[in-house]
């Protein structure tokens, strides 16, 4: 009797998710775990990401739930010393976290220009520092490590109210293709994914009378991304030869054309 080969692409990866107790996060952290990875799932939320690590470890996978606010950069640091005690050196970083929150400029809503630099960046920059050396590491070790960012179509294209969250991804996108330069010859892999309108909860936060109706009326008049859409795109990425960078992916709806 032959035997089937069910080595799976992932196995042997230790990854992280940040922003996983929903969306593009949640979708990826499962993803990775069916491909055989151990996934370590980050966010504040605590009862969603036990819910999270239950369901991965009821079909066979492995996973640590860290509640943790990517903002303080204390605790994302001990959240890494914590997923390396217990898991080995991280060598994939799904870097996710963030928040939409668009406004009109006229007014001047600084709390939530605040909160968007405070997640998009600042959380961001935070979760780099932590993994960064981890990722160098398993680099040194094993061939190969990946630090994939979640940008935005709003890096690159116009959206009116939308002009805060819009800049903070942008900095994320080329943030990431210098640090590129830095990292690639460490072996350090590092991807942006920016995607077009996906369902998510972000829409869900939005309170802007414009926006909140312009994103309505996207949602019932086009077929839009799936968050496991961009988890496959993640999992594709980690698993591509150590000689493959996909530097930048966008991921757009067929039918969104900006």
């Amino acid at each position: 009797m032959s035997t089937v080969n069910t080595v799976l692409p992932l196995a042997g990866r230790v990854a992280v998710v940040t922003g996983a107790s929903s969306g593009l996060g949640e979708a990826t952290a499962e993803l990775l775990a069916q491909r055989g990875a151990k996934v370590a799932v980050l966010a504040r939320r605590a009862d969603r990401l036990a819910a999270l690590t239950g369901r991965i470890e009821a079909n066979g996978g492995t996973a640590l739930a860290v509640p943790v606010d990517v903002t303080d950069a204390e605790a994302v640091q001990a959240a890494a010393a914590r997923i390396e005690a217990g898991f080995g050196t991280v060598d994939l970083l799904f870097n996710n976290a963030g928040v939409m929150l668009p406004s009109k400029i006229a007014d001047v809503r600084t709390d939530l220009w605040n909160q968007q630099v405070d997640l998009n960046i600042g959380g961001f920059l935070n979760t780099v520092a932590a993994f960064v050396p981890q990722l160098r590491k398993a680099a040194a070790d094993k061939g190969v490590a990946d630090l994939v960012n979640t940008s935005s179509i709003g890096a690159q294209n116009l959206f009116p109210t939308f002009e805060v969250y819009c800049g903070t991804k942008a900095f994320v996108t080329h943030y990431s293709r210098n640090l590129r330069i830095e990292l690639g010859s460490q072996g350090v892999r590092v991807a942006v994914v920016e995607p077009g309108i996906v369902r998510t909860e972000l829409q869900g936060h939005v309170t802007e009378p414009d926006a909140t109706a312009w994103l309505d009326e996207t949602f019932k008049t086009m077929e839009v991304l799936e968050p496991a859409d961009v988890a496959e795109a993640v999992a594709h990425l980690a698993a591509l030869p150590a000689r493959v960078n996909i530097e930048r992916l966008t991921i757009m709806p067929t039918t969104q054309a900006n």
